[in-house]
C-alpha cells in the first residue's frame, strides 16, 4: 500500500502531463513535462524540454510579410474573456514567443535598450486566442479580429488578431520554460502543452498569423488534460 507521501506526490504528479522523448523532435521543442501552480491571484505555468528551452528561434527575412514565429504555448480550458477577449470567441492560450522581423509589444522594452519598438527577437509573452482552420497547415490560426468591433485588452497592440501583449516575463532556463500570469481563482482549470511555428501570411490576407507547424503536443492530442494545482 502506498504511503500518505507516496499517495500525495502521485495524486499531484496526475495532474501534470508526462510526454515520452521523441527522437524526430528538435530537442528544444521536444516536451518532456508540463504543469501549472495557482494561489489567489497568479498561475505559474512551465513546460520541461529534452533540449534547452528558447536556444532556437527563427531566422530573420528583415520584413513583416511571411516573417516566422516561434512559440511555447499552454493552450487553457479559461474563456477569452477572463483576459478582456469576446467571450466564447476560441481556445483561450498563454504562449511566449520569439520573431525577429517584427516587434508585438509596442507598450514594453524586453531587451533594455530604450527603445520599445525592436524587441521582437527576445523571449516575451502573450495571451492569444486560438480557432481551428483548414487554411492553415498546423490545424489552427490566432484569431483575425476587426480593431473596434471585436474586443480586445487594453495592452493588445493593435494588430488585427486577437492577441494580447501585458508585459508578462517568461523564464527560460537550462530546459524549463516558465511564466507567471494574473489569473484570479485558476486553481482546476485546464490545459495542455505544445510546442509550434507560426507564420506571418506573405500577402497579409487572412488568416494573417496561421500555426504552420507542430512540434509537440504534450497531451499527444490536445485533450488539455492537465489541471492546475494550489501551491503548496
Amino acid at each position: 500500500m502506498l504511503g500518505l507521501t507516496a499517495f500525495l506526490a502521485t495524486a499531484a504528479a496526475a495532474h501534470e502531463i508526462v510526454s515520452e522523448a521523441n527522437g524526430d523532435i528538435a530537442a528544444p521543442f521536444d516536451i518532456r513535462k508540463a504543469g501549472a501552480t495557482a494561489d489567489e491571484r497568479l498561475v505559474t505555468f512551465f513546460m520541461e524540454l529534452e533540449g534547452e528551452a528558447g536556444s532556437i528561434k527563427p531566422e530573420a527575412t528583415g520584413q513583416l510579410p511571411g516573417a516566422g514565429v516561434a512559440a511555447y504555448v499552454w493552450p487553457t480550458g479559461l474563456d477569452p474573456a477572463t483576459v478582456g477577449f469576446d467571450a466564447g470567441s476560441g481556445i483561450l492560450a498563454l504562449a511566449i514567443t520569439a520573431h525577429p522581423d517584427f516587434d508585438d509589444t509596442p507598450l514594453f522594452d524586453e531587451n533594455g535598450d530604450g527603445d520599445p519598438a525592436n524587441d521582437g527577437a527576445d523571449w516575451h509573452s502573450h495571451w492569444v486566442v486560438l480557432e481551428g482552420t483548414e487554411d492553415c497547415s498546423g490545424g489552427f490560426k490566432v484569431r483575425d479580429v476587426s480593431p473596434g468591433v471585436d474586443l480586445l485588452p487594453a495592452t493588445a497592440p493593435h494588430l488585427p488578431i486577437a492577441l494580447d501583449s501585458p508585459g508578462m516575463s517568461p523564464q527560460l532556463a537550462g530546459k524549463t520554460a516558465r511564466i507567471t500570469v494574473p489569473v484570479a481563482s485558476g486553481e482546476g482549470v485546464s490545459f495542455d502543452a505544445v510546442t509550434a511555428e507560426l507564420r506571418v501570411h506573405p500577402q497579409g490576407k487572412t488568416p494573417l498569423l496561421c500555426v504552420t507547424g507542430v512540434h509537440d503536443v504534450a497531451s499527444g492530442d490536445l485533450s488539455l488534460p492537465g489541471r492546475v494545482m494550489p501551491v503548496e
